[in-house]
């Protein structure tokens, strides 16, 4: 089975859902979604059993750029995380009603197909395309469909799409001088380019511009909170679960082998300035009364960690990194469902005007605690397992990193613990909140199990991540 096929699912899935029209676009959207996310369970499962699902086509003869995808440990994770996650974001959808539904739901199916593209690509310039056309779907997805001012919303769209874009041209700039060198885009030769060290100082920091601005880190950070606020629920759900995991990843894939000598030369700075983001942004939650704004400070710590733990160069720093991600996608989109489905009852975001659900929603308010304690990283919950391996990963090249690096967990029990309080109890709210729909539990209770399962018995992904971030630390660890 060719690994192409689900990016043909995906993308042929957004032209029939903008087709079928407005009444049957969501409908449309979950079934190609759901078909995109059973080829790659089933990639994954010939993958395991030692079939090759890679796929290599010339595509352009000068410069050659090949149409080069391939399906490996690290590569399948993220697009498992990818397809998994998209039909739950698509079905969290279905309980508001959208002008223009069919585009809403088209540009959905396009950027799950950009963001594929980008895990697969293997090919310098193809992964670039894939990149860049991710940015095409959610710029629109929140600029039409966002919430609060026109103007205002317009304003911050169009700094992250500028401040994403003209940080990405340096990454582009980067590959033409690798493709000088090495006359190929494909990883594995670039991995082995002869480079000055100062050549990979300057190919390093080009790609780090283009990453920082994406994951954010301090001081790239500036775009996220007012986008996170202002975009729909879905859009919001799409960046913070999957896109900001494209850079995360691609740190791994295409920045850490390519230049490895600056990675292991800045290795301080970096971990620094990524938890410095850590701090920053706990700090910043603390201080927030609405809800989404405070879940976007939060995810702008949680990444931050990720980031420390995969500049500390080691295998337990890579491998928590991939776990962390993938908890933290199922974790974020869960929390960020949560919030759209108290502003769908309650009509605000601001957290001053909640509270007194706990008393008319029982169950919606023993889920949301869950979902909780799992960002806080309680024993039990996968987010534990990545967050620990992580501050393990700091504490092999620092003791006193992973002390600063865990004051995440300190500070992020506080104020999501403190959230709760406010948001779900206390007196009945004069608001009247109404039980959770089927639909709406459902989405919950299948987060829920992910993170729950994965808490209790994580060893197949890890089994599955290690032997190609192993391979990769090979190339990584050359110069040191």
């Amino acid at each position: 089975m060719d690994v192409s096929f689900i990016l043909i699912i995906l993308l042929f899935g957004a032209g029939a859902t903008y087709f079928v029209g407005d009444k049957w676009a969501s409908k449309a959207a979950l079934i190609f979604s759901f078909a995109a996310f059973a080829a790659t369970a089933y990639l994954t499962y010939l993958f395991s059993t030692g079939h090759k699902v890679n796929s290599m086509h010339l595509w352009i003869h000068n410069p050659m750029v090949l149409f080069a995808l391939q399906a490996d440990g690290l590569s399948l994770a993220m697009t498992l995380l990818t397809t998994a996650l998209t039909p739950i974001i698509v079905f969290t959808s279905f309980g508001n009603l959208f002008p223009k539904t069919r585009s809403f739901y088209a540009l959905i199916l396009f950027m799950a197909f950009a963001m594929v593209g980008t895990f697969l690509a293997v090919d310098g310039l193809l992964y670039y395309i894939f990149w860049e056309l991710s940015l095409i779907p959610i710029y629109f997805i929140a600029l039409i469909w966002g919430s609060g001012d026109a103007k205002e919303r317009k304003k911050a769209v169009i700094k992250f799409f500028i401040y994403t874009f003209a940080g990405s041209l340096f990454m582009l700039v980067a590959f033409i001088y690798l493709y000088q060198k090495r006359h190929s885009f494909l990883n594995v030769h670039l991995y082995t380019a002869i480079l000055t060290k100062n050549e990979q100082i300057w190919i390093f920091f080009a790609f780090f511009l283009a990453y920082a601005i994406k994951i954010p880190l301090i001081p790239f950070h500036t775009w996220q909170a007012n986008v996170y606020q202002k975009a729909p629920a879905a859009g919001t759900m799409l960046l913070s679960g999957i896109m900001l995991k494209m850079a995360l990843y691609s740190i791994i894939r295409w920045q850490l082998p390519i230049a490895p000598y600056a990675a292991a030369q800045y290795k301080y700075l970096l971990i620094g300035l990524s938890i410095a983001g850590v701090i920053y942004g706990s700090v910043l939650a603390l201080k927030q009364n609405n809800i989404k704004k405070l879940l976007a400070y939060s995810s702008l710590a949680h990444v931050g960690l990720i980031a420390a733990g995969t500049y500390t160069l080691t295998l337990d720093g890579l491998r928590g990194a991939v776990l962390q991600m993938v908890a933290h996608g199922f974790g974020v989109v869960g929390l960020f469902f949560a919030a759209e489905i108290i502003e769908r009852r309650f009509g605000t975001q601001e957290i001053s005007e909640m509270g007194g659900i706990r008393l008319q929603s029982p169950k919606f308010t023993s889920m949301f605690l869950i979902l909780v304690l799992a960002s806080v990283a309680l024993p039990g919950t996968f987010n534990f397992v990545g967050e620990f391996e992580l501050l393990y990963s700091l504490a092999q090249a620092n003791i006193w990193l992973a002390v600063i690096g865990g004051t995440t967990i300190i500070l992020g029990a506080f104020y999501m613990l403190r959230m709760f309080q406010y948001v779900m109890l206390g007196e009945a709210n004069t608001k009247v909140f109404k039980d959770v729909t089927f639909n709406e539990g459902l989405a919950l209770v299948l987060i829920l199990a992910v993170l729950l399962f994965l808490g209790i018995y994580p060893k197949p992904l890890i089994d599955f991540i290690t032997p190609e971030l192993e391979k990769t630390l090979v190339f990584i660890n050359r110069f040191n």
